[in-house]
């Protein structure tokens, strides 16, 4: 196992423009996330700053009591307790078997940047997963995708969830979970690995209630080793913490989201395309109404001087919900901008790990820091990793392939231009000529037909056409018999998309963990923690 880097661009121009550092951009955050000075700078920062050790430090040991642990989850929780430790934070929701491979790459890289930090800056570090719990949106979270011969097919969770419950609150059938995960992992194909890894996915099952405790103990399994922490922002417990700060937003909620689209502007201004959705009216908060059995977005009304959700199903005063935060802060959730406020409320921050769009949104909440006199802590990119297999990497080779332009192009263009050096010129060109040549007669004929009888015109259509599509398919055929002689070649194309750009997206947007996992075996997370990793915005190749 080996690592090569890669300089690639990253999904979107600002993202891209943030890796280079780009003066246009760095004005829209307070630290360079490449920076020593600027790290030490933050702790300056810290020091000068109060946090909730104790209670936080409470909750997360009594949280994860249900999850796998390890000496070193006990000595991150010790280390919590320290005034001089800080955190690498990031977070993402609870997908299925733990979802889309950038999750795990974000686990990889909060701890990889604690250990790197602690190193340089002498102090305690301690790697947080933010498990965003509190969302609603299931759809996001209930499927993964099974390769089926050359594409990706979609296999989604077959329980429905039709109100917009926070995930934290999706209750695991774990019969049914327990047979959909077997399929699954069984459609990856049987290997020396499938057994054990069916085993590992039974433990896990039998021990969660919920999406959130089915992928907290997976994560947990995997890096209980490294001391990683984890909290879920869904859980009721956890908004206790939370009141003052809670309360903190409702009062200033017309300043939160006056600094939003003031900052939002300035971007744009740059011409920048804007992530946060956002309006004069945003709240910033939800509401979780039992009797809907949903979570609502709030927004402030004017006229009326009240919060209102679900189309003035719900309202309230303001004076009402400082109440519901101060006696019931379990009713009350944060929304794309007033997380990172929170998260930073909480955790003494030295670096937020972030993927290319939260790179984008949390650079529209600097002034939303600023009113509330805090600095954003540096955002430092993600890991961005690809597995190549090695049989795969062979297929490249003998294809003649460039890996950077397969990364973020497919191999589409050299395909077509492998398929037009194989095709028979001479026989395109006779099929070519026999449409042209059938479709001067026709005309011919069409003309003969308007004199004797125009009733006639369509079906003389009709019948053109059915020769046009007899001579097509046959060519069709005959191109078919060519590709076939070739399909030792053109299958090779195949698997190195499947692998490296399946249907045209990037490998850690489509593939899950557990086919790796059935592939190489429950040892991989391991291998792979064991390499060295450079937080400089460089593609991470993985050759297995």
């Amino acid at each position: 196992m080996e690592i090569l880097n890669l300089s690639l661009p990253a999904v979107n121009r600002f993202a891209s423009n943030y890796l280079e550092q780009a003066a246009d951009i760095q004005s829209f955050f307070h630290y360079r996330y490449n920076q020593i000075s600027d790290d030490q700078d933050r702790l300056t920062e810290l020091k000068n700053r109060s946090f909730p050790r104790a209670e936080l430090t409470a909750h997360i040991r009594e949280f994860m009591k249900k999850y796998p642990s390890s000496k070193a989850v006990e000595n991150s929780l010790e280390k919590l307790l320290n005034p001089k430790s800080v955190v690498v934070i990031g977070g993402q929701q609870a997908g299925i078997l733990t979802g889309p491979l950038y999750s795990i790459h974000k686990v990889i890289s909060i701890i990889k940047l604690a250990e790197q930090k602690e190193r340089q800056l002498g102090v305690p570090v301690i790697p947080v997963f933010w498990i965003a719990g509190e969302d609603h949106d299931f759809q996001e979270v209930n499927h993964v995708f099974v390769p089926v011969e050359n594409r990706m097919d979609k296999w989604i969770y077959p329980e429905k969830v039709f109100q917009k419950k926070m995930v934290s609150d999706i209750h695991l059938d774990k019969d049914v979970c327990l047979a959909w995960v077997r399929n699954v992992i069984e459609n990856f194909g049987e290997t020396n690995h499938t057994n054990r890894l069916i085993a590992f996915a039974e433990e896990q099952i039998s021990k969660s209630d919920t999406f959130v405790d089915f992928f907290a103990n997976i994560v947990m399994e995997m890096f209980k080793d490294y001391g990683l922490l984890i909290v879920d922002s869904g859980n009721q417990l956890f908004r206790q913490i939370q009141k003052e700060f809670l309360t903190e937003q409702i009062n200033h909620h017309k300043s939160i989201t006056y600094s939003l689209l003031k900052q939002q502007d300035l971007i744009s201004q740059k011409g920048y395309p804007i992530t946060i959705e956002a309006h004069d009216q945003a709240a910033n908060l939800f509401y979780y109404d039992e009797r809907m059995n949903e979570r609502i977005l709030l927004e402030y009304n004017l006229e009326i001087d009240r919060f209102v959700g679900k189309s003035g199903v719900l309202s309230f005063t303001k004076e009402e919900l400082v109440e519901i935060a101060a006696k019931e802060p379990g009713r009350l959730s944060n929304n794309v901008v007033t997380r990172p406020l929170m998260q930073e409320l909480l955790f003494p921050t030295i670096a937020f790990i972030a993927g290319p769009g939260e790179i984008s949104y949390w650079a529209e909440l600097k002034l939303v820091f600023e009113f509330f006199n805090m600095k954003m802590p540096p955002i430092v990119p993600r890991l961005n990793i690809t597995l190549l297999d090695r049989s795969v990497e062979t297929d490249m080779n003998e294809l003649n392939l460039t890996l950077s332009t397969v990364l973020t192009k497919g191999t589409t263009t050299d395909k077509e231009l492998f398929l037009g050096s194989i095709k028979d010129k001479e026989a395109e060109e006779l099929f070519l000529a026999a449409k042209e040549q059938l479709a001067q007669q026709y005309r011919l004929i069409e003309a003969k037909t308007a004199q004797l009888d125009k009733g006639l015109l369509p079906l003389l259509k009709k019948n053109e056409k059915k020769l046009v599509e007899e001579i097509e398919f046959m060519q069709k055929k005959l191109d078919d018999s060519v590709k076939l002689k070739h399909d030792v070649v053109l299958r090779k194309y195949g698997r190195v998309d499947l692998s490296l750009r399946p249907d045209g997206f990037p490998q850690e947007r489509t593939w899950n963990v557990f086919y790796y996992l059935n592939h190489y075996g429950l040892h991989l997370i391991n291998d792979v923690m064991q390499l060295s990793f450079e937080f400089d915005g460089r593609h991470k190749i993985i050759k297995m």
